[in-house]
């Protein structure tokens, strides 16, 4: 790849990818230096959200969208209180925002943050390598830009799977957060990463939320006198985050649950089901997602590097699955979408699990439903922080299943947008 040319008065940057790729730009954000995984995300909108997603820690996020920061930064978007990210890789960094609402550029925001970034990149060949390669190690310096030397550090550096970032970015104590308007049902939350946007959905469902740490023992939550109890997003691998399945196998049964993206996951290994590393992850607002219930196609947010592998819950149930004996052998699950059934298969420790949502763009999972105990995941995002609004009716069927109706899933996405 060419090295392209820093422009005068600005930082020179570097940026290295552990498969050789060295590109140079110069630095926005912060000086210094950022080691971490390196993903791209397609939306066009929402990179505040982005940037204070925690389920990005540890990572370096590569904007498709040319331009970045065109509405700068405003007071009401942020999902959590500082950015999360390692750093951002952009094309072009606009200092310049034209927005009513704007407090602040995203460049001086990621200053302030101590944020590293690095513009003037060809992000259309840095994605193109990513989805050759797969999400990788990388690194982000204005201060070391010898390729050599930054390369071999990046190969020295952690793997994102070696330490677990829920615990870096769960709040330190327990919170409470009222419902909007009438009160329906108290719902105990695990923060694992929680954005802000979530809480404030679960709120205007009708629940007053008490958000507690992600390693909060089940006693301790079951003592609150919940409802129900949800498992959030949140970074990295799983299986590399201890306690939190354990907490999801003690209140399986005995109350509602509901899992986003890592509780989705959470409550697939709860089950005994495995995880897969996905070769560079979904992230983005624009995923198709088929509700296998419905027939209705989402346009969804999405933010992980694994996903359920729904073949290891156990072995399908042909006579709710169209008589069909055995997975697909290659794992795409889109032939379920095509035929518009929900397959059922027979899990030892819940009984029966169904799949309720499929992606169209690759028909991996992204929704479970437990049949014989109150539970159900999806891996996207519902709350649109950013994004549509289609999938923002899971909260009310988080409700619904609260209120002990059979029929929770099965709502038109219509139900649930924004007016």
């Amino acid at each position: 790849m060419n090295l392209l040319v820093n422009t005068e008065g600005c930082r020179e940057a570097l940026i290295a990818l552990e498969d050789g790729t060295v590109l140079r730009g110069r630095g926005f954000g912060a000086p210094g230096e950022a080691f971490g995984e390196i993903v791209f995300n397609t939306s066009m909108v929402g990179y505040q959200e982005v940037v204070t997603d925690p389920s990005y820690a540890g990572q370096i996020v590569t904007f498709t969208y040319p331009q970045l920061g065109n509405y700068g930064i405003t007071a009401t978007d942020a999902q959590s209180a500082r950015p999360r990210l390692r750093g951002v890789v952009a094309h072009d960094a606009c200092r310049t925002p034209s927005n009513w609402q704007c407090v602040q550029s995203l460049p001086d925001y990621l200053t302030q943050s101590g944020v590293v970034g690095i513009e003037d990149v060809d992000t259309r060949a840095l994605t193109l390598r990513i989805r050759e390669a797969g999400a990788m190690r990388a690194a982000i310096s204005t201060v070391d830009l010898d390729p050599a030397s930054l390369l071999a550090r990046v190969r020295a550096s952690a793997c994102i799977g070696e330490h677990n970032f829920v615990a870096d970015v769960s709040c330190d104590g327990t919170r409470v957060v009222s419902a909007r308007g009438e009160v329906r049902h108290h719902v105990v939350a695990y923060d694992c990463g929680m954005k802000e946007g979530i809480v404030e959905r679960l709120a205007q469902a009708g629940c007053e939320v008490t958000v507690v740490p992600w390693d909060t023992p089940a006693e301790d939550a079951l003592a609150l006198h919940p409802d129900g109890v949800f498992f959030s997003n949140g970074p990295g691998d799983p299986t590399a985050v201890p306690r939190v399945p354990d907490a999801v196998r003690a209140v399986l049964g005995r109350l509602p649950v509901f899992g986003i993206c890592l509780g989705n996951q959470m409550i697939a290994l709860a089950a005994g089901g495995s995880i897969q590393k996905l070769p560079y992850g979904h992230h983005g607002g624009n995923e198709p997602v088929m509700n296998l219930l419905t027939g209705r196609v989402e346009v969804t947010a999405q933010n992980h590097n694994y996903g359920v592998v729904f073949s290891s819950l156990g072995r399908l149930v042909p006579e709710l699955s169209g008589g069909v004996t055995e997975h697909p052998a290659d794992g795409d699950l889109r032939a379920w979408s095509r035929a518009r059934i929900a397959p059922v298969v027979r899990n030892e420790r819940y009984g029966r699990i169904r799949l309720t949502h499929v992606n169209l763009n690759d028909g991996t999972p992204e929704g479970l439903q437990c049949l014989d105990v109150p539970a159900f995941a999806v891996q996207y995002h519902p709350e649109a922080r950013p994004g549509p609004n289609d999938s923002a009716y899971l909260f009310e069927s988080f409700a619904r299943l609260m209120d002990g109706r059979d029929d929770y899933l099965a709502i038109d996405v219509r139900e649930g947008r924004c007016h």
